[in-house]
């Protein structure tokens, strides 16, 4: 009976130290999802540095407190320039709807397509954001997902337009309000704002 009484002792400390890692694990995965977020945005924060501001050929982009601040007058202003899109893009991933983004810049590109190759994009579009089983489906209603996917087997550059303003909706109304009240954009805007002043 003792040799069961360790036993019993043992797996519980093991069940425990289990629990127990198992908890750190996911912390410094949470910690260093943490991390990266933070490395990216001090990567498309502006280093304030004579030789970035002054050389127009500079490949280092780097974002002014006033385009940031810019971001928060409308989502057509946030989605105006690629900075906007990326820190945007970031936020939707955290919340597991980049594919509303990814949507609507495909749609963007789409649209600007030469006439002969609209059907081979139209074809990724649908398939990849469309249609009922897709892998990042966007949330349409059904009668727009029909005619949409009508659309995309005679595709003109309009063939994603009322799905397109649909997700920019949703984008707007839900996604957008929240991005502004986010750590994410606030910590952006406040680093920006800071090193304006230096």
């Amino acid at each position: 009976m003792p040799w069961m009484f360790l036993w019993h002792n043992s797996s519980a400390e093991m069940a425990d130290n289990y629990e127990a890692a198992e908890g750190k694990d996911h912390k410094k995965k949470t910690k260093t999802l943490g991390i990266e977020l933070k490395n990216f945005l001090l990567s498309i924060v502006p280093h304030i540095e004579p030789a970035v501001i002054n050389n127009p050929n500079s490949k280092h982009e780097t974002l002014s407190a006033v385009e940031v601040t810019q971001w928060s007058q409308s989502l057509a202003a946030l989605l105006s320039t690629q900075c906007g899109q990326v820190a945007f893009r970031e936020f939707l991933k955290s919340e597991f709807s980049d594919e509303n983004i990814d949507f609507w810049l495909a749609c963007e590109d789409y649209k600007k397509t030469q006439s002969d190759h609209l059907h081979v994009k139209a074809d990724k579009i649908y398939m990849e954001f469309v249609q009922s089983d897709a892998i990042r489906q966007i949330n349409i209603d059904f009668h727009t997902r029909k005619t949409t996917a009508q659309k995309a087997q005679n595709p003109t550059p309009s063939s994603f337009d009322e799905a397109q303003k649909l997700v920019y909706i949703l984008m707007e109304k839900d996604s957008y309000p929240r991005f502004l009240k986010s750590r994410f954009y606030l910590n952006l805007l406040s680093k920006v704002q800071c090193n304006s002043l230096k």
